[in-house]
């Protein structure tokens, strides 16, 4: 329910990282306050909002500031910058090419209190950007074992070691794998998704560099949310014609097309922020 939410109305906050990782991480993680704003405010942020929504950041550790007379730099601290850089790489290489499978599952059973809800809420956060589903209570599957090394590190560093066991291998054939797939992942709300976000950008063009900002910028937000959905299922356990790629491809075009004017408008920003007194 959460990502539903998210989607009608994207937060502050969740803006926020989404301009943090499309044009502060590539200038070497700096930033303008004036130009952070002027970005939220052209996605419809009221300056009060973008502003709670940078200290918010701040507080989680991810931005710190530096005051410039009576101007204020942003700058990624090391875990903002890894969480950016994680970010980007899922987003961008998520479905951005076929993969063969060798018809192998990763299986984890990983139980935490229902009283442990904040550790359970970051198992399952971290499980389901990875890709795996939970079709029953404590149990996760995923038809992919290359993902191994990646649980095994969420185990690690949520300390769950001995709580949770895991194997690789592929199925007995016992009971049917298109129930266990139904109750992992809602796919027919993703395809949904995917078709809607199609319809919403496929043919969509822009006229000017703040146009081609705004456009990419609510791309990468609304692109932002399938890996957390698709578990990216490889052709063999899909039924029909999976809207997926044709998503991704529209993605990567449109993103390719208005990225020099979209990065022409940042710099237009941050440059116009360093110059006010």
């Amino acid at each position: 329910m959460e990502q539903q939410r998210e989607r009608v109305s994207p937060s502050a906050r969740s803006l926020l990282l989404t301009v943090l990782g499309e044009f502060v991480l590539p200038r070497q993680g700096e930033a303008w306050t004036g130009a952070l704003v002027n970005a939220l405010g052209a996605l419809g942020v009221e300056e009060k909002s973008a502003r709670q929504a940078l200290s918010r950041v701040a507080d989680e550790g991810l931005l710190e500031s530096v005051r410039h007379g009576r101007k204020v730099r942003w700058h990624l601290t090391e875990a903002g910058d890894r969480l950016l850089r994680e970010g980007t790489e899922r987003i961008y290489g998520f479905m951005r090419r076929p993969h063969a499978w060798d018809g192998r599952w990763l299986v984890l059973t990983a139980g935490v209190p229902e009283t442990q809800r904040r550790l359970r809420h970051r198992l399952r956060t971290k499980l389901t950007w990875l890709g795996l589903g939970s079709p029953s209570p404590a149990l996760w599957v995923i038809p992919d074992a290359t993902k191994e090394a990646a649980v095994r590190e969420v185990i690690r560093e949520l300390d769950l070691a001995d709580r949770a066991y895991a194997w690789t291998g592929p199925s007995a054939r016992i009971g049917d794998t298109a129930k266990l797939i139904n109750a992992a992942w809602d796919l027919d709300d993703v395809e949904k998704r995917y078709l809607s976000f199609i319809d919403d950008f496929e043919g969509r063009v822009v006229t000017s560099d703040r146009e081609a900002l705004v456009a990419q910028l609510l791309l990468i937000q609304e692109w932002r949310h399938f890996p957390f959905l698709d578990p990216d299922l490889p052709a063999e356990l899909l039924d029909h014609d999976w809207p997926g790629p044709r998503a991704a491809a529209v993605f990567h075009d449109l993103r390719n097309r208005w990225h020099r004017r979209a990065q022409a408008e940042w710099d237009r920003l941050d440059e116009e922020a360093a110059a006010r007194h």
